[in-house]
């Protein structure tokens, strides 16, 4: 801060003047008495205040200098305090929002809000290993001659480098990457095209850490999944425990309700299972558990949902799927368990089911009911000798 401006300036030295003039008869005096004492002394005494004048001049002069210097140096460091507040403030908010994503949609959409803002581009993208296939999790596409679509080809050369990367930016194809590197395994990068303007000193280290933190994100998304996945799955059969399978059923009927599409339902349990268990004990029973639930695996859709209802009784939630289709699926189902018959010590186990199949109405919304008639219907294949399919007695309402 100045204290005094150019008008301030002119007005001291108006002052000066002024005190010139008003003592000038005091001012005379003294210097007549300097005079006197050095023509009886031999000294210059004026010519020795003259000098100290001027040194005194030069060195407050030098001491302004000083300070403004040291003023100009606090100004800059204040600025780069304030830029590394605000990038440290946008990381922590970065990372407190990808600390509440816990799946991918969500870290997307964290993703997209902060991108932009982190980077200093909108060019920017990240990509990122999902399901074992490398996807444009957010940012413009075709960023940099990896990125096609929703699926970028990553070079393994490109791969290779990211996992020897510490920290540091690779530069590659028209693009500089941030790699998501935790353990040498590399989950995905972010990148900014070079023509966009390529970021460097603390913007460099913003983008590093932002790789660093959806990196753990990723990883922690990952793991929620699995955990989720497996508290909602049978160990044995890889298929929905009964509890998440009833839930998905309603959220089924509740959809079906508003589009009125069809959904049906299939319920089977392994003809003579307890003589197995009986005969060949109960890890044999587990073998054949296992692939009853390895041939639903295969032989139907990904999209229906397989469930083990308890002990060796199954469902299948068949969406948009009407009463006939779900026949035709439970009776290839049924072809399919009994050509493959397992193998236990030397002894061929044929496998065999009942199964029985409903359709929903498009009003229904009582699961139980819906997952009842396909209870009877099982029951009345067992009453007809198992190993075949029988559909639900009550008609579907049009």
């Amino acid at each position: 801060m100045r204290l005094f401006d150019r008008q301030d300036r002119l007005l001291l030295a108006g002052l000066a003047l002024a005190a010139v003039v008003v003592f000038a008869k005091p001012l005379q005096y003294v210097l007549d008495l300097a005079r006197d004492v050095e023509r009886g002394t031999g000294m210059a005494l004026v010519p020795a205040l003259l000098i100290l004048i001027g040194f005194f001049l030069f060195h407050q002069q030098g001491k302004r200098q000083e300070a403004r210097t040291d003023a100009a140096a606090a100004e800059a460091e204040s600025r780069q305090a304030n830029a590394r507040a605000g990038e440290l403030e946008r990381l922590v908010t970065f990372g407190q929002a990808l600390g509440r994503s816990l799946d991918l949609d969500a870290i997307r959409d964290v993703v997209r809000q902060h991108l932009e803002v982190l980077t200093g581009t909108p060019q920017a993208c990240v990509i990122a290993r999902i399901d074992g296939e490398w996807r444009v999790l957010t940012g413009a596409e075709g960023a940099a001659e990896q990125t096609e679509s929703s699926q970028p080809q990553v070079d393994e050369a490109l791969l290779q480098r990211a996992r020897e990367s510490v920290g540091g930016s690779i530069s590659w194809a028209g693009s500089l990457w941030w790699p998501m590197n935790a353990g040498g395994t590399v989950v995905g990068l972010v990148g900014v095209p070079e023509s966009a303007g390529v970021p460097f000193g603390a913007r460099h280290r913003v983008v590093a850490t932002a790789a660093t933190l959806l990196d753990i994100s990723l990883r922690n998304a990952d793991l929620f999944r699995e955990v989720r996945e497996n508290s909602l799955r049978d160990g044995l059969t890889g298929c929905f425990n009964r509890t998440h399978t009833v839930a998905m059923i309603d959220t089924e009927l509740r959809r079906v309700r508003r589009s009125h599409m069809p959904v049906s339902l299939i319920m089977f349990d392994i003809d003579r299972f307890k003589g197995i268990n009986d005969q060949y004990g109960h890890l044999c029973g587990d073998a054949v558990l296992a692939s009853v639930g390895a041939c639903m695996h295969d032989v139907l859709r990904v999209s229906d949902v397989k469930c083990r209802y308890g002990g060796d009784e199954f469902l299948v939630l068949l969406p948009d799927t009407p009463l006939e289709g779900a026949k035709q699926a439970a009776d290839t189902l049924r072809r399919e368990l009994a050509e493959r018959p397992i193998r236990w010590k030397d002894q061929t186990i044929a496998i065999t089911a009942s199964i029985g199949a409903t359709a929903a109405k498009p009003s229904e919304i009582d699961t139980p009911a819906f997952i009842g008639r396909a209870d009877m219907a099982l029951y009345r294949a067992k009453a007809l000798g198992r190993n075949c399919v029988c559909v639900s007695s009550e008609p579907v309402v049009a």
